[in-house]
């Protein structure tokens, strides 16, 4: 069984601090060492929520992702990753941008979708439990029909045709956004059904059939209600 959990950062700093070392361990395995979700900065924001997935006792820590809200102050860290290349982006993020970002998994739980299909659906079920108008995702070429099937379209007006090389030069990033984090009209029917239904029960097991195999999950998505007006500085 592994554990799927959502929290406010600064309310369990000591996990963000797992998650951030976890993260950083399977990038530097790539070779990948400037990452703009890495900075700790986020650690000690107002508007960052961390999904953790970990086993029973919380003693370990498979893999997780963040949801960042624009605070007005802090770039969201797409702004950071591409504006460089692309400064539209800047003009996007506004009061209620959201980005996804951080979404990493352990070696070993590879095959089993945890950092791909599962987180992603986690991270569509709280977007649309939290004040947020527009969530920004920076897709790997691997995750981009992943986000697609929860509701990611391409923002085809940024770099070429939403395309971006990053983190390194011989790596492609692509630019999405989910417009509707509400309605998510735009994933897939089935994808949107179970993303609706983690909204409506946010605490439950289930069993996930994976590439290894059935999984049972444990989800503990309740967090407490967030108003934008708590953390929005400008």
């Amino acid at each position: 069984m592994v554990r799927i959990r959502a929290f406010r950062a600064i309310e369990d700093i000591e996990s963000c601090y797992r998650f951030l070392e976890g993260h950083t361990k399977i990038l530097e395995i790539y070779g990948v060492t400037k990452v703009t979700s890495l900075s700790p900065e986020w650690v000690y924001n107002l508007g960052t929520i961390v999904v953790m997935v970990e086993n029973q006792d919380q003693t370990k820590v498979y893999g997780g992702a963040r949801i960042q809200m624009y605070d007005g102050s802090l770039p969201l860290p797409i702004q950071t990753a591409i504006g460089q290349y692309d400064a539209k982006i800047n003009t996007m993020v506004t009061k209620g941008s959201a980005e996804i970002c951080g979404l990493w998994n352990s070696r070993e739980v590879t095959g089993m979708g945890i950092g791909s299909v599962i987180l992603g659906r986690v991270t569509c079920a709280l977007i649309g439990m939290l004040p947020i108008i527009k969530t920004f995702m920076l897709c790997a070429p691997v995750t981009v029909k992943m986000c697609a099937s929860v509701g990611c379209v391409m923002v085809k007006e940024l770099g070429n045709n939403g395309l971006f090389y990053y983190p390194k030069d011989d790596l492609i990033a692509t630019a999405m956004v989910i417009p509707d984090p509400e309605t998510i009209v735009h994933a897939e029917e089935h994808e949107r059904n179970l993303i609706l239904n983690l909204r409506k029960n946010p605490v439950m097991n289930t069993i996930e059939l994976t590439g290894r195999g059935p999984l049972e999950i444990f989800f503990d998505l309740k967090i407490p209600e967030v108003k934008i007006e708590s953390f929005y500085v400008l």
